[in-house]
């Protein structure tokens, strides 16, 4: 197993963390009180039988960003590029590229494969990368690695979609005032402001409880795009022959520069795609499924269908035709829907950043950042208020820079276009290494959707000069800090383990100079029983003097709520039962708080732990200090950017339950 500095090594404490790779991946708790998760079983959701709650809640939170794609798609097609005619040929070409690019990307490509790609249940191009490394673990290290910078940059350009999703769809939403009273412009992007703040409030509630009360909001929000659309379509039945995928290749051989820059346009119909991936750790697969073939897929098909009669029946309604496929009396509720929708279009992004953001953590992409686990049933569900904050303020900068939904749709794409092709990239090797696929098999799947993916990057790459640059520069930002955060743990790993050392020649030099002991329980949490705490090296360095009983903690984390105390600790002696030196390792459910004075208290009825008592104990934490050096491997403004990252790292004795007046925090030095 790689083990990372993390948040270890980086000035903070050793301590634990609840936030494991599931069945023992690299997770940052490798490094802190905590080791690697015990895969006692597999993810809650797997196999489970999807119920309405979680069909509902999917709905609510996975499907909001593609479901109300149809605000903007289609009008950004057809306000992209002034060259591209409302008459049949044009319509019935844009509807065809449409239907066949959700058809191909989201329902074969995300729904049917990539959804089988779950890392113990999680979702998203994290935890796709770990699971192509796991996959790549008899190949060399240059291919792992390869793998996981994939996944990193795949990382870096969701969270550029994460910032673009919610600004772009609310926006769309209440600009639709605007259509029955031009002279509300002015209030948008006040109200804009408005609701985001109040979305981004709401994230702490957590996004079960999310998904129960948008789940129904999103079922009136696909019914009426499903009925809005079949109304048009049964006025001019002959656009259901744009759902030929003769249309579009006809469209694209017939006019291939229009059909480009078009393309630019048209994969606004599939953003969410990914999100409904990344998401997948919060509902489970089945729900995710059932909800898009049964009522997400036929709804989009029908209002794209309707959008498109209606440009045909009245070209000028091409400049909004979503609001004016309803009627004049419905416009104002339908804005009000809207707005509702592109609030829970925003949450699928939300609610798939903290997922990515946990995955990259168990990574060692990320330091610690405080996670909290939102339900008592599902594993996946999270709330971090960093990440939430940081995006919110982050969203907030580009309503107000970019002012309305026409000019940010031209840096909407290249993020998600670019998480594509990652995407596709680390599920062949999945698919070739895991799943046995043969070699005709990867190249068909390889061809088929990374060439159209290639052609939607290429087309959105025309768009960088116009806000592309936005979200590109958000994932450069976001990558520098994501390998830097890495490179440095790398960094410092080797010198932190080395100045542990041995725990077994420690005891034995213990035994040997026959330090006095003085009355008490010192316990130190620590990822392991094999090297040495440095609070523990520090004490008996500095006070000449250890405890009667020391007792070490590691804690593990298992993917299931809750672990019974009779199957949660086991109790080492380390090879000498009479010196008072024991070892614990406590398994925790992911709902079970990680209480290591509680630990204690069950571990006191063992033998092993008979003579602790409880009411003098004291708990050794030990800080890591980074010193930046010349010393090569990583350029000093890397390292000071990884300092900065691990100062700012989340404290972890609250975390613990460590009781502060009887906290001593020991720091030692490790130079970067």
């Amino acid at each position: 197993m790689e083990r990372h500095a993390g948040w270890y090594a980086c000035g903070v404490t050793e301590q634990a963390n609840n936030e494991q790779p599931p069945g023992g991946g690299n997770g940052p708790t490798e490094d802190g009180g905590t080791a690697s998760q015990t895969p006692l079983t597999g993810h809650p959701t797997a196999g489970r039988t999807a119920g309405l709650t979680l069909l509902l809640g999917a709905l609510g939170v996975v499907y909001g960003d593609i479901g109300t794609s149809p605000l903007y798609a289609l009008k950004t097609v057809f306000t992209l590029d002034r060259n591209l005619n409302p008459n049949t040929h044009d319509v019935f070409g844009v509807i065809s590229l449409i239907f066949w690019t959700i058809t191909l990307i989201v329902s074969i490509k995300y729904v049917i494969f990539i959804l089988r790609a779950d890392n113990d249940g999680e979702g998203g191009v994290m935890a796709l990368a770990a699971l192509a490394q796991r996959a790549l673990r008899n190949a060399g290290g240059r291919r792992a690695t390869a793998v996981l910078g994939l996944g990193a940059l795949g990382a870096a350009l969701f969270y550029g979609d994460s910032v673009i999703t919610p600004a772009i769809s609310v926006l769309s939403a209440i600009e639709g005032l605007e259509v029955s009273s031009p002279e509300l412009a002015v209030v948008v992007l006040p109200i804009a402001g408005v609701i985001l703040t109040l979305l981004f409030a709401f994230q702490r509630w957590g996004t079960g409880r999310v998904g129960t009360i948008f789940g129904p909001i999103m079922v009136l929000w696909f019914a009426c795009l499903g009925v809005a659309g079949a109304a048009e379509v049964l006025r001019h039945p002959s656009i259901l022959a744009g759902l030929s995928p003769t249309y579009a290749v006809l469209f694209i051989v017939h006019h291939p520069l229009i059909a480009f820059i078009a393309m630019g346009a048209v994969v606004l119909a599939i953003t969410g795609a990914e999100a409904l991936y990344a998401d997948m750790g919060h509902f489970g697969r089945a729900p995710i499924r059932r909800a898009w073939f049964a009522i997400v897929f036929p709804a989009l098909t029908l209002n794209y269908l309707g959008q498109g009669a209606l440009i045909l029946r009245a070209p000028d309604s091409r400049a909004n035709p979503f609001f004016l496929l309803v009627p004049h009396w419905a416009q104002l509720p339908m804005v009000i829907l809207a707005t509702v929708a592109t609030v829970i279009a925003s949450q699928a992004v939300i609610s798939g950043a903290f997922s990515v953001s946990r995955e990259a953590m168990r990574l060692g992409f990320l330091p610690h950042l405080r996670i909290r686990q939102t339900s008592h049933r599902e594993y996946g569900q999270i709330y971090s208020p960093g990440v939430n904050w940081s995006l919110f303020a982050a969203v907030l900068l580009v309503v107000f820079a970019f002012g309305s939904s026409t000019k940010l749709a031209a840096a909407y794409g290249v993020a998600v276009t670019g998480t594509f092709l990652i995407t596709t990239t680390l599920v062949l090797v999945v698919a070739r290494a895991r799943w046995r696929w043969s070699t005709r098999r990867v190249v068909l799947f390889g061809v088929v959707f990374g060439s159209i993916e290639l052609i939607f990057f290429t087309a959105n790459l025309a768009k960088v000069s116009h806000g592309g640059w936005l979200t590109l520069l958000i994932a450069i930002v976001l990558f520098t800090i994501l390998v830097t955060w890495r490179r440095g743990a790398a960094l410092v790993t080797p010198r932190r383990t080395e100045r542990e050392g041995p725990l077994a020649d420690f005891i034995d030099a213990l035994h040997a100079a026959d330090i006095p002991r003085v009355p008490g329980t010192a316990v130190f949490p620590h990822p392991n029983k094999d090297t040495t705490p440095l609070a523990l090296r520090a004490n008996v360095a500095h006070n000449h003097v250890r405890h009667e009983r020391i007792v070490l903690i590691t804690g593990r984390t298992a993917n299931v709520p809750h672990i019974p105390w009779d199957q949660r600790l086991t109790i080492d002696d380390l090879g000498d039962p009479n010196d008072g030196i024991i070892h614990i390792t406590a398994v925790f459910g992911f709902q079970d708080p990680t209480d290591f004075p509680e630990v204690l208290r069950h571990a006191a009825s063992h033998p092993l732990a008979s003579g602790i008592n409880l009411d003098q104990v004291s708990y050794f934490v030990s800080r890591i200090t980074l010193r930046c050096t010349p010393h090569p491997g990583m350029a000093i403004w890397r390292k000071r950017l990884f300092i900065g990252l691990a100062h700012n790292a989340a404290s972890h004795v609250e975390f613990l339950h460590l009781p502060e007046e009887r906290t001593i925090v020991l720091s030692a030095e490790v130079p970067v």
